[in-house]
């Protein structure tokens, strides 16, 4: 049994590709989460499940990218409109299956003329790589395009029921398959391409006679097949489709994400002696040359250039860090860190929105918060910036080759200058001008013999304690 190849599709073959919209399904409940956050804005590499779907839309180069919400999570439209403009979503109410689902999405996209790829916000493992050979089968006469794999585990999945060189007969839902049908390991991803009138012609004949009472998506290969039209079917590995309903399965797909995302870097010329201890972020860069230890983890924004070393233990985020830079270990770098090339941020100092000047070092238990810190300067241990009132935020600033004694707060806003010096213990609450010692300590006085007297007298009060 076999399906007439339809004729070429305009635009197909030889021709200029065809545009391309995606409609994002995310208007499911999530319940399994069992969490206040909405399912699809749950994070992976410290990305949005629903951001990874809408990267992934936008890197098959559609021009048209449609959302569909359901009514229970208006947080997951504010997020979609925000990324993508008011237009970007409609409404799924109430849910019905996901043929109901893309068919919300009909009037958004009427006057759009092209193919329509459906993919899925809780599936953020999916890239453009997996599902562009929907469009290679679109351009070589495909009308209706199906992402499927081979699961080691069938279980729940619907079934792709197939002919010889991957022509698709029809799709069976797991709830509506008999036994032999549940012997199928080719199973269906829900990811699938269409000509936009097609799409929605076949979804308006769906109907809802099954276990479930849902339109089902997949009901349209089998409508298509009916009409005699081409439907195909692509693979991908189980894993590239792997979707996310439960904490456990979120989990899951950050290990995956995080082993492919390190394995890239690897052979990018980055070295990690302990890969698997490396967390690193959807926008994580770091050069060919940079080389990472142990349990370091990168938040969102970091980049980092050839020859820096962050060592064990740090945690980085909203970070830039130059070539040759030593970060660590145990360092804390926060949004607005920018440390230069060949500086030094040592074990437990923590930097925020500090620029920090080439060769410069704070190589322990500091914070420098808010301000500027010039090349070749020396922080001490247990420097301060001390740049919150209660109320509002101050900027210390450190000119080059400054040394600041340890234990000094600065009281911002203040300026250490060029070449300048604090002592010690310091609180400095002026400007030191260049080249000049600071000091602001009480004055150092000693008691001849007090210390052994108070041992005596403890001594004493202890002995009669112990009759």
């Amino acid at each position: 049994m076999s399906n007439a190849a339809s004729s070429p599709l305009p635009g197909s073959g030889s021709g200029p590709a065809r545009p391309r919209a995606a409609v994002i399904l995310a208007a499911g409940q999530g319940t399994r989460m069992k969490s206040p956050t909405p399912k699809v804005l749950h994070r992976i590499g410290g990305r949005t499940l629903l951001d990874h779907a809408i990267d992934t839309a936008q890197s098959l180069n559609c021009e048209r990218i449609v959302v569909v919400v359901g009514a229970h999570s208006p947080r997951v439209g504010d997020h979609a409109r925000k990324r993508l403009g008011e237009g970007a979503t409609v409404l799924q109410d109430p849910p019905q299956g996901t043929g109901h689902a893309v068919l919300a999405a009909r009037e958004a996209l009427a006057d759009f003329d092209g193919d329509v790829v459906v993919t899925f916000a809780d599936c953020p493992l999916l890239s453009a790589p997996v599902i562009e050979p929907l469009f290679d089968l679109r351009a070589k006469g495909a009308d209706v395009a199906v992402l499927g794999f081979e699961a080691a585990n069938p279980g729940a999945y619907g079934r792709l029921i197939l002919a010889p060189g991957h022509v698709l007969l029809r799709i069976v839902e797991a709830k509506d398959a008999d036994d032999t049908v549940k012997q199928v390991k080719h199973c269906n991803s829900g990811v699938l391409a269409a000509d936009r009138a097609l799409l929605f012609d076949l979804l308006a004949n769906v109907g809802n006679d099954n276990a479930n009472k849902e339109y089902y998506l997949t009901d349209v290969v089998g409508l298509a097949h009916d009409r005699a039209l081409s439907t195909r079917a692509a693979f991908a590995p189980e894993a590239a489709v792997q979707g996310v309903n439960s904490q456990g399965e979120l989990a899951a797909a950050e290990a995956v994400w995080q082993a492919a995302r390190r394995s890239a870097l690897l052979v990018e010329g980055v070295t990690m002696p302990a890969p698997d201890t490396v967390h690193l972020s959807w926008d994580t860069k770091l050069a060919p040359g940079v080389t990472v230890e142990q349990f370091v983890v990168f938040g969102p924004g970091v980049s980092v250039a050839s020859g820096a070393v962050i060592k064990a233990f740090s945690h980085l985020e909203g970070a830039t860090v130059g070539e040759g830079a030593l970060i660590g270990p145990y360092a804390r770098l926060r949004p607005g860190a920018d440390i230069g090339p060949d500086a030094h941020i040592g074990n437990f100092v923590e930097v925020k929105k500090v620029k920090v000047g080439a060769g410069a070092k704070a190589n322990h238990l500091s914070y420098l918060g808010d301000g500027s810190i010039g090349p070749k300067a020396n922080i001490g241990a247990g420097t301060i910036f001390c740049n919150y009132d209660g109320f509002d935020k101050f900027e210390t600033h450190v000119g080059a080759n400054a040394f600041i004694g340890s234990n000094t707060a600065l009281v911002a806003p203040v300026r250490v200058g060029e070449g300048a010096m604090t002592g010690s213990g310091s609180v400095i609450t002026k400007d030191v001008e260049d080249g000049a010692l600071a000091l602001s300590r009480a004055p150092q006085g000693d008691k001849s013999g007090w210390a052994t007297k108070f041992r005596t007298m403890k001594a004493a009060q202890k002995a009669r304690k112990d009759k």
